[in-house]
């Protein structure tokens, strides 16, 4: 056994688990209780994708039958030879995986966004989670004290990698209905500055921000670029609801990306629009680094090198799955991947409008008492208490549980350290509803929704004491 108090390196610390998954260990025990009371489980708490938008069958048959394709397209006649595809699909392969998936999807979702996408600059990720811990490793290996600015709040994913640095640390910005508050953005980067951090970027969920529950405003968006480029820091763009938007098409933000993709680290997962066990994610910029020597080498492939250290094969398999969502049922190239998210949207779209308009219906009227996000893209909506005496603390989490069956994340543990310095009930008066999950579908997925919105109205409403 290895004795850590007898190492002379930094000590490891015990990190806080985040509260999603404090959630999810304790959810057993209190379904239980629940069910004991003959209380129904309500999910609005879980920020997965919904199972019936992640059927696996008609993929798999698309697969079968695009590999199909591709072998007859390379012309083997002797059924004893391995098609190529086959054959790199359970081999080793290199970092950046296969040139066709990045060749294809730099197509693809270069049209969506009217951005010139070079695959030998796309790196694979395993989902958008595999692109935070690469772009984190890349500016904390030098070992000097660095700053990420980010939102209060932010991705517990995003707090839980930095919180593993132990020369690193989250200076975080307030924000408002349009999204970080630019005179607070400044003054956090030069107050890192002024403290002796390097700050190399900022992230972000602009788009269906997890876990504000809205999306970034395009006039923000256009003074926070702005910022960041007088400062000369990165924007890290987390994107994995980008194409889950329930905005008229002429009303969508664009990325940051595709506004200044040397300014941006963009991080695309295809767990939403598509599925969420290959963890299929990518990596792109077109940023530029200055390093040792005064040598300006591209971020990408100062990511690439990292990314060797970190997994030097990528999961062929999986990418190339992907590639065959990529083409249609003739294996064409597909025009846009807007014709993917559809069949998504149909479902989520339609949870969205059932718990908002039900939340209207219920407690419309109380406007003193209750507010909540209108999310124009992505999973959640955020529900603010303006009730004096409500305090969304573990108690109150388990006991929604416990006496109504209703399953919700408090907001508290979505703000990083120095925001609760600031304010130390920073989100204690609030919880993230989730529209994404169920565990029915069709009409009894719409029934289930509308059961779930009006147990959790009727219990708020006890809760601040109208009857």
């Amino acid at each position: 056994m290895i004795e850590l108090s007898n190492l002379k390196a930094p000590l490891l610390t015990l990190q806080p688990v985040s509260v999603t998954r404090k959630m999810a260990a304790s959810l057993p025990g209190l379904r239980q209780l629940a069910q004991s009371k003959g209380l129904k489980i309500h999910h609005l708490g879980a920020g997965y994708p919904h199972p019936e938008v992640t059927d696996p069958r008609g993929f798999l048959a698309h697969q079968a039958a695009y590999f199909e394709h591709l072998k007859i397209s390379e012309g083997l006649n002797d059924t004893a030879t391995v098609p190529e595809y086959l054959r790199e699909s359970f081999s080793y392969t290199d970092t950046l995986g296969p040139i066709s998936t990045r060749t294809v999807f730099a197509n693809v979702y270069g049209r969506d966004w009217g951005v010139d996408i070079d695959p030998g600059q796309l790196l694979p990720t395993v989902g958008a989670t595999g692109g935070i811990n690469l772009i984190c490793s890349l500016f904390e290996r030098p070992g000097k004290p660095v700053a990420y600015i980010s939102d209060a709040p932010t991705y517990a994913g995003f707090t839980a990698r930095v919180g593993l640095c132990q020369h690193a640390r989250i200076f975080s910005v307030e924000m408002d209905v349009e999204g970080a508050i630019p005179e607070l953005f400044i003054q956090q980067i030069r107050s890192a500055r002024e403290q002796g951090y390097f700050v190399p970027f900022y992230y972000s969920v602009p788009d269906g921000h997890n876990p504000a529950g809205f999306s970034f405003s395009q006039n923000r968006r256009e003074e926070l670029l702005a910022i960041v480029k007088q400062e000369g820091i990165l924007i890290v763009e987390d994107a994995p609801y980008v194409y889950i938007n329930f905005s008229d098409v002429d009303d969508r933000p664009q990325p940051f990306f595709a506004t200044a993709p040397e300014q941006t680290v963009h991080l695309f997962t295809g767990s939403k629009i598509g599925f969420p066990g290959p963890r299929v994610g990518f990596l792109y910029s077109q940023a530029q680094l200055r390093i040792a020597n005064n040598e300006e080498v591209s971020l990408s492939e100062m990511a690439l090198t990292e990314a060797s250290s970190d997994m030097l094969f990528q999961n062929p398999a999986a990418l190339r799955g992907f590639e065959a969502m990529l083409h249609d049922e003739n294996f064409a190239e597909i025009d846009s991947m807007w014709l993917l998210a559809e069949k998504k949207l149909v479902v989520y779209r339609e949870n969205r409008q059932i718990m908002l308009d039900t939340l209207q219906t219920r407690l419309g009227q109380y406007k003193d008492l209750f507010s909540w996000t209108i999310p124009e893209a992505g999973f959640f909506t955020v529900f603010t208490f303006h009730h004096p005496d409500i305090c969304t603390d573990d108690e109150f989490i388990h006991n929604l549980v416990a006496q109504y069956g209703l399953v919700v994340i408090p907001m508290y543990d979505f703000y990083p350290a120095d925001a609760k310095k600031r304010n130390p009930r920073a989100g204690l008066n609030q919880l993230r509803l989730s529209f994404c999950f169920s565990e029915s579908v069709g009409e009894q997925r719409r029934r289930d929704m509308a059961e779930a919105v009006d147990a959790f109205c009727v219990a708020v409403k006890r809760l601040c004491g109208i009857d």
